[in-house]
């Protein structure tokens, strides 16, 4: 005993200088341990992040002999703070979900509910990349630059997309405060123009601050064959297995990172942002799924409508005297459909079913995990069900290949349709379903994903669990919140502040309110602490107020995908009026009972808008994608590469639609002959290539897999084809692509002409071109092909065998203007007639 004593006094002396130090140098650091020894720790005041680097406590001399060592006590959160397992589905509305009426089941988020509490007025902002930056930053999705999804930013700080560093986020601040943090899933958050190499990285999850990112990139993504990183890394897991889907791979790498981090520091607290991508389009779900909701959908959706209403009644979801919003006239009655129609319409609903079961089931094999560890008695759980409402871009009939309706298709072609019966969702599709199920999905509220202004397109199902700490277990809470309020929450939790300045950096204040107050049984009737809340997408409006909800009517379906008219801003919207207190539906207009009460409200938007960054408003849709970004490839007209170069992201790919374009591909083929790819943006669901097959020169144009054009030799009477029927000798050989775009305008044809070696081998002309997006989540790939072919002749990776010595874009101006532009989806209608 006496020995022992001698040690820690000796030890006490050693390091004396060290407390000293920190008493002068950070008094409102808390320590735990004798300060200078390796396993010393400290709690942060977190008003600076990362702290300021305390003064060094050792002492040196000449000899390390006559030297004290002194190590930095390591950062660990606050004493009891619990682990954070932050879940969100995709594209799920309220009505979706069994825990909240719904006829999909969806066990892992009842689990949640039982264990917690279950939130019935919860909220988004209606779209996917808006609602993900308000999550992780705690501040509204304007304040954070992310006023509409990525894809269509526009250069004003309210919708550039980017973050800021004055914004930190979830993952920053966790991170500074000792936790492991990552992230799975979708990441919807950096813009499409940094996703290359050349980066920068900042708006990556790791510059967001998650230690570990495994995802993919963009809204969506194939589920069989992903646009997939590992941090900055691409990689492909699926090649060579058969049974790959990508929502099971996203489950199987978030459990083997909680077991081993768990491994190697089980008292490290975790940070874990699980956020698959289902429901999203593309639906593709494994086929045991499909098979479960074999002909659980054959009463249409009117009918599934009121079961799903009369669930949320019975399971106190909606109060006993919510009214069922009006079926609108826009989408046809189920009654009045052909049996062709009903039945690839019930399809579409039981794929779309097997997605979200089969989601919610490989979150429950997280959540199992988590409770393996040991670890779930304090792990505070937030399941979010979807980041908006359900998505109403399948248009009114559905789409085999949701690029169709991106690009202004609102009707895919019957025949082509029905074609995909059987093998609806497979990797043989890239579906969404009607709109008529969509409405039924936000039961019981009006309007879809997108509408900012109407519940169906914010209203969120939310269960939270702790235990331990949620003493009401199975209860319910009916205070209204919103997606910002998730953060504070956590962070009121853990007894974690929101920094004062970041990276030394001044913050923005955090627009969020905590939700913890609710999470004791005495407070389950307590007035909301969120009195204010503002909506805005694409100039949908909506503005809650002490129990008031003033809105916008949208002026047209979002199905519709602003392809029409587009009204002033300013004045060319109704407002509509509810009170929510007595209305939870916003089914009783009363804007013109109470025009100066509309008055007030709309007032209170407009001042919220000037606070938020909401201003300048923009309702012209998806034309915005066609409009200049600040990608490493902006204002260039010719790209040069040489040898094999693939997975360059489509934002700084050479842009070909709607314009004139030359490709240039300078090749040696060497003896034995050459075959591949040597050029290709996109893949099955549209895009191009530029190929030897068997040693002759293709080329394939994908519109949208409605339909194929190919270049190639010795077919179709040109002069000269014969000369090139055989394969390309030994040598160096110039194959040339030129295309005259027939514009001005959106989607036009044009005629397309190939050569080699200065003499043509086959010209054809095009009707029409892909006028927005030719893919959204397939590469431009060099010296062979990834992920999908954009022709079925050939196997993948069908790596080029020859040396491409050069390649070559020269591309004309664009041929629409400012006013086409938005309306630049209206020409491709015409294809599906």
């Amino acid at each position: 005993m006496k020995k022992k004593l001698k040690i820690a006094s000796e030890i006490l002396v050693l390091y004396a200088p060290a407390f000293l130090l920190l008493n002068l140098a950070a008094p409102a650091q808390e320590v735990t341990g004798i300060l200078g020894t390796p396993t010393a720790t400290q709690v942060l005041d977190g008003k600076q992040l990362p702290p300021r680097p305390p003064p060094y406590g050792g002492v040196i001399k000449e000899s390390a002999k006559d030297s004290t060592p002194w190590w930095a006590p390591h950062v660990v959160p606050p004493k009891g703070a619990p682990n954070v397992l932050l879940i969100m589905t995709d594209d799920q509305g309220y009505g979706v979900s069994s825990t909240f009426g719904g006829v999909i089941p969806t066990p892992a988020l009842d689990r949640v509910a039982r264990a917690g509490i279950r939130y019935t007025r919860f909220h988004s902002t209606s779209l996917c990349s808006p609602t993900r930056a308000a999550l992780i930053t705690g501040r509204n999705h304007h304040s954070v630059g992310s006023g509409v999804v990525s894809e269509l930013s526009t250069g004003y700080p309210g919708y550039n997309s980017i973050i800021g560093i004055q914004n930190a986020t979830a993952g920053h601040i966790f991170k500074a405060n000792g936790y492991a943090t990552s992230w799975f899933g979708k990441n919807h958050n950096t813009p499409p123009y940094q996703y290359g190499l050349a980066g920068p990285f900042d708006q990556w999850p790791s510059g967001l601050g998650f230690d570990y990112f495994y995802g993919f990139m963009g809204g969506e993504t194939d589920q069989w064959t992903p646009y997939l990183f590992r941090d900055h890394t691409q990689v492909f897991p699926f090649i060579g297995k058969k049974d790959y889907n990508l929502t099971t791979d996203l489950a199987d790498e978030a459990i083997k990172y909680l077991r081993d981090l768990n491994a190697v520091a089980p008292d490290k607290p975790f940070f874990c942002y699980y956020v698959p991508g289902g429901t999203h389009s593309p639906h593709q779900p494994k086929p045991e799924w499909i098979e479960k909701f074999k002909g659980k959908f054959s009463m249409g959706y009117e009918k599934l409508r009121d079961v799903i209403f009369a669930n949320q009644k019975s399971l106190g979801v909606i109060p006993p005297d919510a009214q069922l919003t009006p079926w609108p006239s826009e989408i046809p009655k189920w009654d009045s459909l052909s049996f062709a129609d009903k039945k690839l319409f019930e399809r579409q609903a039981e794929v779309f079913a097997a997605y979200a079961a089969y989601t919610d089931d490989e979150i429950g094999r997280v959540i199992q995990t988590v409770e393996n560890l040991g670890k779930l008695d304090n792990t505070i759980v937030i399941y979010i069900c979807g980041d908006n409402g359900t998505s109403p871009e399948g248009t009114l009939t559905g789409a085999f290949n949701q690029l169709t309706a991106y690009n202004g298709i609102l009707k895919a072609p019957k025949a082509l349709q029905l074609l995909h019966l059987e093998d609806w969702g497979s990797d043989k599709t890239y579906p969404h379903m009607a709109v008529g199920w969509t409405w039924a999905f936000n039961t019981p509220f009006k309007w879809t994903k997108q509408v900012a202004s109407h519940f169906g397109g914010t209203r969120q199902g939310l269960a939270i669990s702790w235990p331990n700490h949620i003493k009401d277990a199975g209860g319910t809470r009916d205070q209204f919140h919103h997606v910002i309020d998730i953060m504070p929450t956590l962070l009121d939790v853990a007894g974690i502040k929101a920094p004062e300045t970041f990276n030394g950096i001044p913050q923005q204040p955090i627009d969020g309110v905590s939700m913890a107050y609710t999470f004791d049984r005495a407070n389950s009737k307590a007035p909301s602490t969120r009195t204010t809340q503002y909506f805005e997408i694409g100039a949908n409006r909506g503005i809650y107020h002490d129990g008031w909800f003033a809105n916008t009517t949208p002026f047209a379906p979002p199905w519709d995908l602003a392809t029409g008219t587009l009204p002033s801003v300013i004045d060319g919207y109704k407002w509509e009026l509810y009170h929510l207190t007595e209305d939870f539906t916003q089914n009783n207009d009363l804007s013109v009972k109470m025009p100066e009460k509309l008055k007030e409200m709309q007032t209170f938007f407009l001042t919220e808008a000037k606070k938020y960054q909401v201003l300048p408003l923009d309702n012209s849709g998806f034309s915005r994608l066609l409009l200049p970004r600040p990608s490493v490839t902006s204002g260039k007209t010719e790209f040069t590469y040489t040898g094999a170069n693939a997975g360059i992201c489509i934002g700084n790919a050479p842009n070909i639609l709607n314009k004139d374009f030359t490709i240039t591909a300078e090749i040696t083929v060497l003896e034995g002959g050459a075959e591949g790819m040597i050029a290709t943006l996109g893949g099955r669901f549209g895009g191009y290539g530029l190929f030897l097959q068997k040693g002759k020169p293709v080329f394939v144009y994908n519109l949208l897999d409605l339909e194929r054009f190919r270049w190639e030799g010795g077919i179709g009477g040109v002069v000269g084809a014969d000369l090139f029927a055989k394969a390309l000798k030994p040598g160096r050989h110039t194959l040339v692509f030129d295309f005259k775009y027939a514009g001005p305008g959106p989607g036009k044809g044009g005629t397309g002409v190939l050569t080699v070696d200065g003499k043509e081998l086959d010209k054809k002309q095009l009707e029409h071109t892909v006028p927005l997006l030719m893919t959204s989540d397939e590469t431009f790939d060099i010296g062979s092909d990834t992920r999908t072919g954009v022709d079925e002749s050939y196997k993948l990776p069908f790596k080029f065998t020859g040396i491409i010595n050069r390649l070559t874009y020269k591309l004309g101006p664009s041929q629409i203007s400012a006013v086409e532009q938005k309306a630049a989806s209206d020409n491709l209608e015409k294809i599906a007639d």
